[in-house]
């Protein structure tokens, strides 16, 4: 094992593409972990951060920004525009005739969608950053109201950073490795790790180190599994028949993978399921009475790590899992494309067969993937009521993030070499 990665890594310094590639994502992200630290004017850090950690929601929120909510620094909002923005456009690709169209044509339709993509994130971004200063109003940690002109200038500076870190994330995705935007992400839960490891530690008292020792094997445990899971593969044998003097037939699968999702599922999830808190949060500080006391109850009702908010971040999620895998995945275009290339699978007759045949595996597969990605949301809340602990250094969803992303760059890695390797011997 210790061979292989000191291979993997003699291969990737000696290919000058893949080190520069390397370079240009360090000096993208430490220059975007800079100006992760420029505070936005007129907060009070202090209060924002006691704030953060009093509410599991933004605690939750801040993982999607990168780390950068927590700080309110000029990124406060981070990506998180452009993930709603994701949303929207694709549920609208299944409602809008037209975007539905335009996705299916290849690469050109995908890089108009994202452009859409992007265009919306401008609204978004600027709803969310009066979202968050009000939100920040109404529970005091403001100690006066902004000014009209201060107030402007704070939500397009939060805007204005939120479409930085979008170009940033961009940036790693075209000149450097992996994608941007999970790479942002996985850097703001890991550069929030020895802090929290620290604090962590340091609140350790003797009755605890049996249950640290508990959940530090079970993390392992959980580590595993996340490996496990995305790498497992389901494949189907595909047959291809070639006629040259005489028949002949090659055999080649088709990859299923058990997680085809990734963590996008999640995401959706953690975005759709914030919108409650957010506005009960609003209401409960109005002047109406009854509309205070009904905010209050649902907050109560949804309050995270309740039974009621894990069942619906379960089934949110596994929702998602499913639509997002029939976004990347269409059994019909397909059996299609196989039907076109003389390729059928073994047993099951070319067409409507073959459509209902990848389907029924798809749907087995997506299963197990959205049940697996499903337990991993809600992990942090059944350590916390099995276990009795009330702090996690790294909860179930950023274990993925972080075991996914770097999954994901170990096989981008290894594909650029051996593609480099390919290309060096003339094919």
């Amino acid at each position: 094992m210790l061979a292989k990665i000191l291979d993997f890594y003699r291969r990737l310094i000696k290919s000058p593409d893949i080190r520069r590639k390397v370079i240009v994502t360090l000096l993208v992200l430490a220059f975007y972990r800079f100006i992760s630290h420029i505070p936005a004017a007129g907060v009070d850090l202090a209060s924002i951060r006691r704030f953060f950690v009093q509410s599991p929601i933004l605690s939750l929120l801040d993982v999607f920004s990168g780390g950068t909510l927590a700080n309110f620094s000029i990124l406060a909002l981070g990506l998180n525009p452009y993930i709603n923005a994701s949303i929207v456009m694709q549920l609208l690709t299944y409602v809008v005739p037209s975007l539905e169209a335009l996705s299916k044509e290849g690469e050109y339709g995908q890089e108009k969608v994202n452009q859409y993509s992007r265009l919306i994130s401008i609204p978004v971004a600027l709803f969310q950053s009066f979202a968050v200063y009000s939100l920040l109003v109404n529970q005091n940690i403001l100690a006066e109201r902004l000014s009209l002109l201060n107030l402007l200038a704070l939500v397009l500076t939060m805007t204005a950073g939120s479409m930085i870190s979008l170009w940033l994330g961009e940036l790693i995705t075209q000149y450097g490795i992996g994608n941007g935007v999970s790479f942002l992400i996985f850097s703001g839960i890991v550069s929030r790790l020895p802090v929290t490891f620290g604090q962590s530690f340091q609140a350790i008292r003797q009755e605890d180190i049996m249950k640290m020792v508990i959940i530090g094997a079970l993390a392992l445990l959980v580590i595993g599994v996340i490996v496990l899971m995305n790498e497992a593969v389901r494949q189907i044998p595909i047959v291809y028949s070639r006629v040259r003097s005489k028949m002949s037939q090659t055999q080649s699968f088709i990859p299923l993978r058990l997680n085809q999702a990734g963590v996008i599922p999640i995401i959706f999830a953690v975005s759709l399921i914030l919108l409650p808190s957010f506005l009960t949060s609003f209401l409960s500080t109005s002047g109406n009475s009854q509309l205070s006391a009904v905010a209050s109850n649902i907050s109560r009702f949804l309050a995270p790590g309740s039974v009621v908010y894990n069942v619906l971040y379960f089934v949110l999620v596994v929702g998602f899992t499913y639509f997002y895998t029939s976004v990347v995945f269409n059994p019909e275009k397909l059996a299609e494309n196989l039907q076109k290339s003389g390729g059928f699978v073994p047993g099951i007759r070319p067409g409507s067969q073959t459509v209902h045949y990848l389907s029924w595996i798809l749907n087995r597969v997506t299963l197990a993937g959205a049940v697996f990605l499903g337990l991993i949301a809600i992990l942090p809340s059944v350590f916390q009521n099995v276990i009795g602990t009330t702090q996690m250094a790294i909860g179930g969803t950023g274990v993925l993030i972080v075991v996914s992303v770097v999954l994901e760059l170990v096989r981008d890695i290894e594909s650029q070499l051996v593609t480099k390797k390919y290309s060096s011997l003339g094919f």
